[in-house]
């Protein structure tokens, strides 16, 4: 079965009206009532042991009584979100957002277009931008485009840039780049009483533009880079404007820093696609005193999306923790074995 974008919507909905027609607390009795064979919660998800091993977790920890039960408020899971709620191939849609400004603007800024990183930008040398530990050169091109201008003014920048993004095997939009089997598995956690989090090392204020929308995510549990933003009234107007000031880098080491930082609680469901998720994951997993589940997506597919692991195209390698991976249960998911649907339509 494929969702349509407007079908998968109606779906959340859907579930939404049946959730306030049940108890207010999603805990069950037993695990009999949570059969797959009544409603699958997944089917873009094929069959198998992939499958069943996240609604056994799911199960596990929502049935009242049992040994593994979690509380309603620790229902923590957090997600990544480049490669792992969608595609960042061929790149990180963030960084196509930062390429088109830089094209936009060059023309008649020629200062602008005689830096060093604008130049490599405008000749498609994603590598330069690329290298550094923090992605230094695409770091200076955020200070050149997302500095120095107020927040509603960048943020309709983004809704401006959205309108025409194209996924190349993937649907028109920023929808057609998103990744309909965990947008299901999203709506199948929420369902069961968990709080879903975005944790992802691209940009905070640019997640929040359409995080609620394409997720179903308020940007009030959206965890990313940031930077500090100065107030002011201008006019009268209260006015924020971003900065490249106290700049916080949400990857790696950074991103249980950012749960802390910002949710305060212990996940006990993360997922994640590269070593940048890591930390995450082993935050998640490693001796908590509750049952955990840490999930990698694996880019096995080149004909539907693009495989990759140890060579992305731009960013996310995947080797450490894909070695951690059966050392912490971490499972593994194969696109092509496990999915038998990739990207959500746009029609």
């Amino acid at each position: 079965m494929k969702y349509t974008r407007s079908s998968f919507l109606l779906s959340i909905a859907t579930a939404g009206a049946l959730l306030a027609c049940e108890a207010p607390a999603p805990t069950r009795a037993n695990s009999a009532d949570t059969s797959i064979a009544a409603v699958d919660p997944m089917p873009s998800w094929n069959a198998g042991a992939t499958k069943q091993a996240i609604i056994d977790f799911v199960q596990r920890t929502t049935t009242e009584g049992g040994t593994d039960f979690v509380p309603v408020p620790e229902r923590i899971a957090v997600f990544d979100n480049d490669g792992t709620l969608w595609s960042e191939a061929p790149m990180p849609p963030q960084l196509a957002f930062v390429l088109h400004e830089i094209k936009r603007r060059a023309p008649n800024e020629p200062a602008l277009a005689k830096d060093p990183m604008v130049k490599a930008a405008l000749a498609g040398d994603l590598a330069t931008l690329a290298a550094g530990k923090h992605h230094d050169g695409l770091m200076h091109l955020l200070a050149l485009t997302h500095a120095g201008i107020t927040v509603p003014d960048y943020q309709a920048n983004v809704r401006e840039w959205m309108k025409g993004f194209q996924q190349p095997k993937g649907g028109a939009g920023l929808a057609g780049a998103t990744y309909q089997p965990v947008l299901e598995l999203l709506t199948y956690l929420r369902a069961n009483g968990y709080k879903t989090f975005i944790v992802s090392g691209g940009g905070i204020d640019f997640m929040r533009v359409f995080a609620e929308e394409l997720y179903g995510i308020p940007p009030e549990q959206v965890v990313g880079s940031s930077a500090a933003v100065d107030f002011e009234l201008v006019n009268g107007v209260p006015t924020l404007t971003k900065t490249m000031e106290d700049i916080f880098v949400d990857d790696k080491d950074g991103k249980p820093a950012g749960i802390h930082r910002h949710i305060g609680r212990r996940p006990v469901f993360c997922a994640g696609n590269s070593d940048g998720d890591q930390a995450m994951l082993e935050y998640t997993t490693l001796n908590n005193p509750r049952p955990s589940f840490g999930l990698i997506v694996h880019h096995t597919d080149s004909v539907r999306e693009t495989a990759y692991d140890a060579k992305p195209p731009v960013s996310g390698t995947l080797i450490s923790a894909l070695t951690a991976a059966p050392k912490h249960g971490w499972l593994v998911v194969d696109m092509v074995k496990d999915w038998n649907d990739v990207f959500v339509s746009a029609k």
